[in-house]
Formats: structure tokens, sequence, C-alpha cells
């Protein structure tokens, strides 16, 4: 995606003061479609949420992954398709119509011990913190990127970390392309790119898949797919302007090889952003929170996640809104019965 991100007369930062305590009734932490699906269902019942947007929170422009996506044609009510950053502009215009005070600051820190909660940004961090009733997490997650030479050049232009949101645009049709991982996310990208491409290689740094037996086989099994074992990405390499072909070596032999290819995909997992709740709300042990299922609840009442930040598996837009709904919703139970 190129281009920079948002916004217009819109955004506006927040400096507090030590004389004036400013409390809220909820907060929405994040900026992609959970957070803004919380706060347009949370404004129009009326509860006027603050949502902090960030400002370049995790490396990545307020809007989240999204803003790195080029076209999105997966998401439902855009036939002809529409950038990442327009889907964002919508969702953000939409909270703001409804009331949602929008803050482009980071919270960097977050106290869930006590009633009120209380919040501090990145400007206010020695100053009094912001308190609130509730709080919707909808930090997100990053996908892990590998930062070959050439990755900056290509990325978007060949080189995605979700193939499921980008296996399908027209660049990658009928092209050979390569997939990045062992486990089991691995397998089913491969799998996945095989409707598309016309063979996908699996590049497996170690001699063996790390994927469930039952994954190991049907990438073993299928035709379109090749495996190669003990083999590491050294560089992506391209025109300039679209990906063409990786430098590959393989580790035991140590010899080196350049394999055509017109995407690269990674799939070697993702990182959560749930650092400023570290330790204080149960989280799995790679650090997604934990809700009750079917609900955004967790460990700490009044403090609800939604989006990527719990959710491991689908990672897609609209599940990210859909459980955005759920949390507001969530939310708005809770603050009724706290009067």
């Amino acid at each position: 995606m190129k281009g920079t991100q948002l916004h217009h007369p819109l955004i506006h930062i927040h400096h507090s003061n030590n004389d004036k305590m400013v409390h809220h009734k909820v907060t929405i932490i994040g900026s992609g479609p959970a957070a803004h699906t919380a706060a347009i269902y949370l404004a129009r019942a009326e509860i006027k949420p603050t949502l902090y947007e960030g400002m370049m929170a995790n490396g990545i422009a307020a809007g989240g992954q999204l803003t790195t996506t080029t076209e999105i044609e997966n998401f439902p009510g855009f036939p002809d398709a529409l950038t990442g950053s327009e889907l964002m502009d919508r969702m953000r215009a939409q909270s703001v119509k409804f009331g949602t005070d929008i803050i482009t600051e980071t919270i960097s820190k977050v106290d869930l011990s006590s009633k009120p909660f209380k919040l501090w940004t990145e400007f206010n961090e020695d100053e009094a913190p912001v308190t609130t009733d509730a709080i919707v997490l909808a930090t997100g997650a990053s996908a892990k990127r590998l930062h070959l030479p050439g990755e900056e050049t290509y990325w978007q232009q060949g080189i995605s970390a979700c193939a499921v949101c980008d296996g399908a645009v027209p660049i990658f049709r009928n092209k050979p392309l390569a997939v990045i991982g062992g486990g089991d996310s691995a397998c089913e990208e491969a799998q996945f790119l095989t409707k598309y491409g016309s063979k996908v290689y699996m590049i497996v740094r170690k001699d063996h898949l790390r994927a469930s037996t039952i994954m190991q086989r049907r990438a073993e099994k299928n035709a379109k797919i090749e495996i190669l074992f003990n083999t590491v990405t050294l560089e992506a390499k391209g025109d300039g302007k679209f990906l063409n072909a990786l430098r590959i070596k393989n580790v035991k032999d140590e010899k080196e090889s350049d394999l055509a290819v017109n995407g690269l995909f990674y799939a070697v997992g993702h990182t959560p952003a749930t650092k400023i709740v570290e330790g204080q709300v149960d989280t799995d042990s790679a650090g997604y929170i934990k809700t009750v299922p079917g609900s955004s609840l967790t460990s700490v009442p009044g403090f609800f996640a939604a989006g990527d930040v719990q959710d491991s598996r689908y990672r897609q837009a609209i599940t990210s809104a859909g459980s955005g709904c759920m949390a507001a919703l969530d939310a708005e139970r809770y603050l009724t019965e706290l009067e």
C-alpha cells in the first residue's frame, strides 16, 4: 500500500493536565475494523465512546493492518473492491458521525488492578491517568516478517503475510508461488494458494514439517505443492516493480540458487499487540488474550477483547468487525449492570 494514512480535521491530540481528571465511560484502544465496529455500536447506543487510535502504534498507521493491504475484494458490500485505507477511512468516518471521540495518541500503559481502570498515553505518562469504567482492547496482531533484502521493495508487490487476503489477486494467478513456514498455517496457506497459482513451493528450514499429521499429509499429497526442506530464503528479487525470484540456500550443502516465483507468503506466525496488559489478563502461550467462547469477555470484568488481539485463527477484517460488535454489546450490558 503506497501513501500514508489519514486524516483530516477529525484528528485531535489531547494533552491531559494534572489539575483535571479525565474520565471515560468506555474506552476503545485500537483503530481497525474491531475497534471501529465497537465504536459505531456503542455510539449508536448513546454511550459516547472514546477511541484511542494510536500514532504509528506497533509501527502501523491508524487503521491497522488493513492499511498495508492494496485491494480488498472479500469484504461484503463492496463488489468492486477497495483499498484497505479506503475501507478504514469509511469506518472511521462512520464512528465520528455517530459521536465517537477519536484521540490520535498511543496508549502506553494500562492498570486493570482496580476500578475504574487507569490509562496513560505516551504524552501523559508522568501525569494523572485517564480513568474509564470499561475497556475494549482491539489492538490487533502483526504478522512476523523476515526482513529479507528486497522485502520492502516488493511488500504488497509480490510479498504478503496473508494468503487468504491476497492470494486471489491477479498478479498471482497461474504463477509459481512460495510459502515460508512449516506449521499448520503454512500448510493451510499453501493448500489455499493452489487454487490460484500454477505451483506452490513450501520453503522449510528444517528437515520436517511442524504441522499436524493431517495437514502434513494434505500438503505432501497435493500435486501442486513442492516442499523444499532444509532451505532458507536469502533475498527477494524482482524487476524493481514486482517480485520474480527468491535467492534460496540449502542449509545442508550450502548451495545457493534462484527460485522463480511471483509471490511469497509468510506463514511464520503473528505477534498480538498485548504488551500493555501483559500479566494483568489471561493470555495463551502466544500472547493472545483468552476470551470466554462466544463472547469478548476476558478474565477481568469490564475489560473486553476484540479482533486479532484474541483471534489467532481467522484474522479477517470481517471476523474482526463481528467481534467488535460483540465487544460493544458485552460492554453495554456490563455498563448497564454497573448502574
